[in-house]
């Protein structure tokens, strides 16, 4: 039976080109990256070869760049590192309520902690409010935790104007961008970003590698103890194809980007218009207009999403009704009770 596989806002298949790069570092170049010899120089400036791709990718600087586990460690070395650095300064925190379960799950236990965190509410499509985000804004607000694009319904937040409130305000901005790197043209600089979080596996990358920006100048407590690798950042030996499989995809990924996201907007929309033709009471979830390019949420009434994933299984066809990090739970989306909150 053809699977048709509509989920890659879970998880990308790994490009063959990508798993190409990636084959001569597990079995031939296996040197340690840290040390002297050749075999180890090698990997290292693999490593660095990524590092500038990324940079260039994102318009920053390479000791910009620290390689990651993905997403989740990511998001939270940014979220602890800088809450924790400047505790002094203040405790208060800023996030969404949509925002994924490596961000919301922090700043929970950063609560724990002694920490203040506001949840801002988001529209009928999943767009926070501007306006109320500036109200929150207190002398003890250190950091804000806004994600570039939502995982769920695709909805792109208007993170421009979150940048410039929060360098306006003194704050440091950070934004979970797994779901949109790969698809939409980032530039840090530009947008005020002093924190960004990414994974490989969402842009055609191996799992299991992501890489976290931090600009110059803005301090973080590392997360993993032991030694010194990422500029005494990131302990632990690196995950070396990895690396260099994060570096093929995303430089494949900006270089076709215009091209492919035309493509699968077109591809989406039509799938959107013959379901809305053919299929009785759905809705549309997230912004029609502002949202990633290969995202589609629609809710179906009457039915229970599990028994809709199972059937559609059955077809051989892969679907999520929810975030990956969520499958299992009984739980309803957070994302979605958020925007329906509105309606």
């Amino acid at each position: 039976m053809k699977t048709i596989y509509l989920d890659n806002s879970a998880t990308t298949k790994t490009d063959e080109e990508v798993v190409k790069a990636m084959l001569p570092y597990l079995s031939q170049s296996y040197g340690n990256p840290s040390s002297i010899y050749k075999l180890g120089r090698e990997n290292r400036k693999a490593i660095e070869e990524t590092r500038n791709q990324v940079a260039k990718a994102l318009n920053c600087e390479t000791n910009e760049i620290y390689f990651t586990a993905g997403g989740s460690e990511s998001d939270n070395t940014a979220i602890r590192g800088i809450a924790h650095s400047y505790q002094s300064k203040g405790n208060h925190i800023i996030t969404s309520k949509i925002e994924h379960p490596a961000v919301l799950e922090t700043c929970k236990q950063l609560e724990k902690e002694g920490f203040e965190v506001t949840y801002l509410g988001v529209d009928k499509n999943g767009i926070v409010d501007l306006a109320e985000l500036k109200k929150v804004i207190k002398p003890t607000t250190t950091l804000i935790t806004i994600m570039f694009a939502n995982n769920e319904i695709g909805t792109i937040e208007p993170i421009k104007e979150i940048g410039e409130i929060a360098k306006k305000n003194n704050i440091f901005f950070h934004t979970d961008a797994v779901q949109a790197v790969g698809s939409v043209k980032i530039d840090v600089k530009a947008l005020n970003i002093d924190a960004l979080s990414l994974s490989a596996h969402k842009f055609y990358g191996p799992k299991g590698i992501g890489a976290l920006y931090v600009r110059k100048g803005v301090r973080f407590d590392k997360f993993i103890q032991g030694g010194h690798q990422e500029r005494n950042k990131r302990a632990g030996t690196e995950n070396v194809p990895g690396i260099v499989g994060l570096g093929k995809a995303i430089e494949m990924a900006y270089e076709s980007l215009e091209n492919h996201n035309q493509k699968i907007a077109k591809l989406r929309d039509y799938y959107v218009e013959q379901v809305e033709k053919k299929i009785p009471y759905i809705r549309i979830n997230g912004d029609r207009e502002n949202r990633l390019p290969g995202n589609s949420n629609i809710s179906f009434r009457f039915i229970e999403g599990e028994g809709l994933l199972l059937n559609l299984d059955l077809k051989g066809i892969c679907a999520s009704s929810g975030s990956a990090c969520t499958s299992g739970s009984l739980d309803p989306s957070h994302v979605l009770l958020a925007i329906r909150s509105t309606t």
